[in-house]
């Protein structure tokens, strides 16, 4: 009989990507993980914090706690790490603009745990660039946001030696619609971009050089589709290595490891019949795991409810369970590379880096990843495959089970009334972290304060690195707020290419005619062309839904307003009535559209414009959708809407409705 392996590989580090409403709630359910059995921590901050906005900030109205945890000050990162000794943690923090003052907060708590910096363990995401792109959490301009990226590296090469100071995060581009191809290029390039620039930055010697190479990690992105992303992953290693060995002459075999963490694909994900969401999430898993040699190296999985909204910590328990029963329960870590010696893997894999390394010249001819955003390049290839990806589902070509197919189902016993398979953050949460945030500024050291925040800027200004003085300000009590507004003060702010201006060059299907000639008919009746205006108020940075919106609509013939991520209600109005727009679309994927339609609605009444329809797109569960269409909003859209003809249709039906127009009749052929 054929003897069994007994050696086991060690596990990756398990995760749940978590935090809410409080630094002291997150805590809690932070310490009820961990006693089940998680291995590291995955901190998700709220928009304000992601931003650089304190809680009291007007655009941070409805926004505080909803999508991750407030973090406000050094107070409250001690609440939130309160009974966790970071000596001994391995922490993960999904960060990026704010990156250098988190990690610095992070620092200053640990020193007054007792801890030395040396000990730290854990990950900055710390990849800016890719937030022009597809998340939306940028707030500087490129060059400085990467002068940001490469201190934080430079830093903590030299005085955090354990931890991974920039995480390049191709999750998000895969989010934003991009190709297994175009996940491989533009995350590469980013490396390329960041490990160029901290070689240029003269802040570690070529000798310490490695050193650089060896700390970078990746964050990737994980689809149904789990044979060729097994294969991309293969890529991602084979190419990285290459790179790290030619470009920048790394010898050490160890050090060009391609070192990746993941969470598999939450774009996927269906608010129709969610239960199947449990064995997308599983399969999605083994593309990460099944090869030996290209393996993640830690793994947060998504809730099977995310696409309805909040998970409940059962909801995070499950997917706890499900790396845990792959890790422990299968034969998976008792084998070498199962993979090795496929011909179909390695022909896959030749074809995904062939494709890699010819967008990538793409991007070099543009003169690399930074130019490529500024110029929109990267966005618009980015929008266009999403886009190709919608218009695939509509047609039927691409079969989401329950979505556009197979649809009939009994109704789901873990899908309760109400809001009960969600969790929804309590409205209290958001006065109570403002009440603390402003008795914690009263209680300070002022002049400290001030004397941070004047290094701060002299550091911002002088090129000096930017990390030691940002602790010192988190010692000091310095805010979010206040530390984002200093560098939005040296820096400035800024808006990328929307990536919009795309043409769509297929033969109009019947579907979208006919919606042609409805909005043409309708803004002949009108007297001028349909307008609409798409708004991303609040915070929320997730802008492929508002992108296809404005896309679909501009090719059916509306003419489009569209400025953009990040827009006060005030902004909003204000433009719908400059504009002179017959609808506004408002898309909202962070939990705060009651507060923000409640804010918009009001600002068109102070201007004298209250009967422009308004309609809202997001993740709104049921019973927000009943509240919302009884304050007058014109139509809800959620995940479950896929057919983009038949909204195109319904907001021409709407302003027709708004301007007294009979129902639109399809004219005879």
């Amino acid at each position: 009989m054929e003897k069994q392996p007994t050696k086991r590989d060690k596990p990756w580090l398990m995760r749940t990507y978590s935090g809410h409403s409080s630094a002291k709630a997150s805590n809690q359910l932070y310490r009820t993980n961990l006693a089940k059995g998680q291995t590291g921590l995955s901190v998700a901050f709220d928009l304000p914090t992601q931003t650089g906005y304190d809680s009291d900030h007007v655009l941070a109205r409805g926004e505080v706690g909803k999508v991750g945890v407030p973090i406000g000050h050094i107070g409250d990162m001690e609440t939130l790490f309160d009974q966790i000794p970071l000596a001994q943690m391995n922490t993960s923090m999904t960060i990026n603009a704010t990156a250098a003052w988190l990690l610095s907060l992070y620092v200053a708590v640990a020193e007054r745990q007792g801890a030395s910096q040396d000990q730290l363990q854990g990950t900055t995401q710390n990849d800016i660039i890719k937030e022009y792109l597809s998340r939306g959490t940028y707030i500087y301009p490129p060059e400085p946001s990467v002068r940001l990226i490469t201190d934080v590296v430079c830093y903590t090469v030299k005085h955090i030696p354990k931890w991974n100071p920039t995480n390049i995060c191709s999750y998000h581009l895969q989010e934003a619609g991009a190709t297994p191809v175009q996940e491989l290029a533009y995350a590469l390039s980013t490396g390329i971009t960041i490990l160029d620039a901290v070689r240029d930055s003269g802040q570690v010697s070529v000798a310490d050089f490695a050193d650089v190479v060896g700390r970078i990690s990746f964050f990737v992105n994980a689809g149904i589709r789990f044979v060729e992303e097994c294969c991309k992953m293969r890529a991602f290693a084979r190419m990285w290595d290459k790179i790290t060995q030619e470009r920048y002459g790394v010898e050490d075999e160890k050090m060009r490891r391609f070192r990746y963490g993941v969470q598999v694909n939450s774009l996927g994900l269906t608010e129709s019949q969610p239960e199947n969401n449990v064995q997308r999430i599983i399969l999605e898993m083994l593309a990460v795991t099944l090869s030996k040699n290209a393996r993640a190296r830690a793994i947060q999985l998504p809730a099977w409810n995310e696409a309805l909204g909040l998970p409940r910590p059962w909801d995070q328990q499950w997917a706890l369970r499900m790396q845990q029963v792959l890790a422990f329960e299968t034969d998976l870590l008792e084998y070498g590379d199962i993979l090795a010696g496929s011909t179909v893997i390695e022909a896959k894999v030749q074809a995904l880096i062939q494709g890699a390394e010819a967008e990538m010249e793409r991007v070099r001819e543009q003169g690399g990843m930074i130019p490529a955003i500024e110029t929109g390049y990267v966005k618009r290839q980015l929008v266009t495959s999403h886009t190709e990806r919608m218009r695939a589902i509509e047609r039927g070509d691409l079969k989401i089970i329950g979505l556009n197919c197979f649809q009939q189902t009994e109704p789901s016993p873990l899908v309760g009334e109400g809001e009960g398979s969600i969790m929804k953050v309590d409205p209290r949460a958001e006065r109570e972290q403002i009440e603390r945030l402003q008795a914690f500024r009263t209680g300070r050291n002022q002049a400290d304060v001030d004397a941070a925040l004047a290094a701060l800027a002299d550091a911002a200004k002088s090129g000096d690195n930017i990390m030691p003085v940002s602790i010192r300000c988190a010692h000091a009590g310095v805010t979010t707020g206040e530390w984002g507004q200093a560098l939005r003060e040296a820096f400035g702010e800024y808006r990328p290419p929307t990536g919009i201006d795309i043409s769509l060059h297929d033969s109009p299907s019947a579907a979208v005619q006919e919606v042609r000639d409805r909005v043409r008919h309708t803004g002949e009746e009108l007297g001028r062309p349909l307008r609409i205006l798409v708004g991303k108020p609040g915070l929320d940075g997730h802008s492929n839904g508002a992108e296809q919106i404005a896309v679909k609509a501009r090719d059916v013939g509306f003419e489009i307003v569209y400025q953009g991520i990040r827009l006060t209600p005030q902004q909003i109005a204000k433009a719908a009535l400059e504009e002179g727009v017959h609808l506004i679309g408002l898309s909202v994927l962070s939990g705060s559209h009651m507060e923000l339609v409640e804010d918009i609605t009001a600002e068109l009444a102070k201007l004298g414009i209250p009967e422009i329809p308004v309609i809202v797109g997001g993740i709104i569960p049921v019973d927000d959708e009943k509240v919302l269409r009884n304050q007058g909003i014109a139509a809800v859209y959620t995940p479950k809407n896929i057919d983009m003809n038949a909204i195109m249709a319904d907001m021409v039906d709407i302003i027709r409705a708004s301007n007294g127009l009979k129902p639109y009749q399809q004219k005879a052929a």
